[in-house]
């Protein structure tokens, strides 16, 4: 890659020198210092004759031949050394583990379960009802009346003597009888009935399936699958070959072709038939005879004792308090007024807050413990016993003989033949493109526009 874009180089000069945008910047770069050495002839006067003159000469241009190196891109041979491979054949043994069959006969040790009935005795609880009579206390709240002292305020009236003409409200008191009402307990006793759930046991016959276990005989068949080799034949494809001498050209390291021989291996392929021993399976049913443990369903019948409850109505008394309205008569003091006529002096009457007591009829209740009798039923455990029969399943060992088929493993040696890719270093001759510099002329304008002044002068060169 740095060999081309060195090649590329010289044409790229060839494109910057033969632009016409760079030729007119070259013009006039010269142009200005021609300009100055005109500005140095007419003494800093740019509008003299020697200095038009010199800009009219700027305008006709000179070319010249250059020579420039142009990339060229030529075809070669040349001898490259590669890497091939070759097939080559080897052998090599390996170890095969062929499974052999072979029979043995084995005691074998089974147990049976075999049902066995027994008895035992259980001991089971048995809830017994049994009466007691109990007495209870309890509070009854007794109403009565009670006479209590009790303190108000009355407004009682003063007088004041006023010399004035007006009427006089003048109180007095007097005694009026009024009626009301008392509520005076009265006990009476009533008879109340009431309901009890009293328990009792009664035995119900039942009955019950059991399953009762019996032993049965059966035939059957197994399968039983044993390993059978057999001989067939496949055919394998074998690679072989042979060396064939051939000649090849080459060139030597000054570039003189030259002859030499080399052997090259020639490969083929054979077709062979093999032998070879494969197992299958063979699955056969052997019959047999086992036993087996069934039950049968049968039908029986026990007593069983029921907690069943009964409804009772039953009767006690009781005593009901009942409140009955009374009239009674008191005698209460009532306030009034009566209008008075007064000349000259009058009394004023002021009212003046006086405490007084009197007696008021109170209600109140007492507490009163009574007694009562009342009976409770409470359950007794018992304990009674009673014979059940149930069924255990014993074990019982057996012995028997059964034929087992194993397998041995023996190691076979075997011979394989396979194909390896070996490496080996060839000369190849091959087509490779070079780049070339090639020397070519090209018409290039000259850098003197004046003609009195050196192109050195100007700076183009």
């Amino acid at each position: 890659m740095l060999r081309r874009m060195l090649c590329l180089l010289p044409a790229i000069g060839l494109l910057v020198v033969a632009s016409p945008g760079d030729a007119w910047a070259i013009r006039k770069k010269c142009k200005t210092r021609c300009c100055r050495v005109c500005q140095t002839a007419c003494d800093g006067d740019c509008g003299s004759a020697g200095c038009e003159s010199c800009e009219e000469n700027n305008g006709a241009q000179e070319m010249v031949t250059k020579t420039v190196m142009v990339p060229t891109y030529v075809t070669e041979t040349r001898t490259v050394k590669c890497t091939e491979y070759k097939q080559q054949q080897r052998t090599r043994t390996y170890t095969v583990n062929k499974r052999v069959p072979y029979t043995e006969e084995k005691t074998v040790d089974y147990t049976v379960m075999v049902p066995e009935t027994r008895t035992k005795a259980v001991t089971y609880n048995v809830c017994k009802p049994v009466r007691e009579t109990k007495t209870a206390t309890y509070t009854v709240q007794v109403p009565y009346t009670e006479q209590v002292e009790q303190t108000y305020t009355v407004q009682v009236p003063h007088y004041e003597d006023k010399t004035v003409t007006c009427k006089v409200r003048v109180p007095y008191t007097e005694q009026v009888e009024q009626k009301y009402m008392v509520r005076v307990p009265h006990y009476e006793d009533k008879t109340v009935s009431y309901t009890v759930r009293v328990p009792y046991t009664e035995q119900v016959e039942q009955t019950c399936t059991v399953q009762v276990p019996y032993t049965e005989q059966r035939q059957g068949t197994r399968n039983v699958t044993r390993r059978v080799a057999e001989t067939t034949t496949r055919t394998i494809t074998v690679r072989g070959g042979h060396w064939e001498s051939q000649t090849v050209e080459t060139t030597d390291s000054c570039g003189c072709p030259r002859t030499c021989c080399k052997r090259v291996w020639i490969p083929t392929c054979e077709q062979k038939e093999v032998p070879c021993t494969t197992y299958k399976c063979v699955t056969e049913q052997v019959p047999y005879t086992y036993k087996v443990c069934l039950t049968r369903p049968e039908q029986r019948t026990r007593k069983v004792c029921v907690r069943k409850c009964r409804t009772e109505t039953r009767e006690r008394a009781v005593k009901v308090c009942k409140m009955v309205c009374e009239p009674r008569t008191r005698t209460v003091c009532v306030r009034k007024c009566r209008l008075e006529t007064r000349e000259h002096t009058v009394k004023v009457c002021k009212m003046v807050p006086e405490q007084r007591t009197r007696k008021v009829c109170m209600r109140k209740c007492r507490s009163e413990e009574r007694t009562r009798e009342y009976q409770v039923c409470r359950m007794v455990t018992e304990q009674k016993q009673k014979e059940v029969t149930y069924t255990v399943c014993v074990p019982q060992k057996k012995t028997r003989t059964c034929t087992i088929t194993h397998f041995k493993c023996v190691p076979e040696e075997k011979t394989q033949t396979y194909t390896v890719c070996v490496p080996v270093q060839v000369e190849k001759q091959v087509e490779v493109k070079v780049c070339k510099m090639v020397a070519q002329k090209v018409q290039v304008p000259a850098c003197n526009p004046c003609g009195t002044v050196a192109a050195s002068n100007c700076g183009c060169n």
